[in-house]
């Protein structure tokens, strides 16, 4: 059994999901998601600007977040969201626990400002649901700094040009 799988089942028994929701989800979820990539969670969750657009599951991993919609009337899946989390810019989520829920916003790559709101069935989920969103975008992603490997034509700044010292031969 490979990494994904390992970690995913645990999880979504967690989260309480039927054993039918995660076989008709999961050939989806494999397609996106690399099987040594860990999960660190999955949860129903909905869009707060389109109540009625059906369900939808969010897999998070340490590299992907993975969306997937089932719609209301046919019950047919398809992958609303898959992307790489450094991909994503302006993560943000609120946790609420009066409302026990989150809201989760983040841009994805193409502009679209995607937003989910991910509910909980006790306040103190609230805080677990903040502590693994917290690990999977504060303390996982790093900023991605501009790395120069190497110029062409001019010396860095600051840099000496090299001068021939001969070894002295004892």
């Amino acid at each position: 059994m490979d990494v994904f799988s390992r970690t995913f089942l645990p999880a979504a028994a967690e989260a309480g999901l039927a054993v039918q929701t995660v076989s008709r989800h999961m050939p989806v979820f494999r397609r996106c998601v690399g099987s040594g990539d860990a999960t660190i969670l999955v949860t129903r969750c909905s869009r707060p600007d389109r109540p009625v657009g059906g369900e939808y599951l969010l897999l998070l991993t340490h590299r992907r977040l993975v969306v997937t919609q089932q719609t209301r009337v046919l019950h047919r899946l398809r992958l609303h969201l898959n992307t790489e989390l450094r991909e994503l810019s302006n993560v943000t989520w609120s946790p609420d626990a009066r409302l026990r829920s989150v809201e989760l916003a983040a841009t994805a790559i193409d502009g679209v400002r995607e937003r989910f709101l991910i509910r909980t069935t006790h306040p103190k989920q609230v805080w677990q649901l903040d502590a693994l969103l917290n690990h999977a975008f504060r303390t996982r992603l790093r900023a991605a700094k501009e790395r120069i490997v190497a110029t062409i034509g001019e010396p860095p700044a600051g840099a000496r040009p090299a001068t021939f010292r001969p070894a002295v031969v004892r």
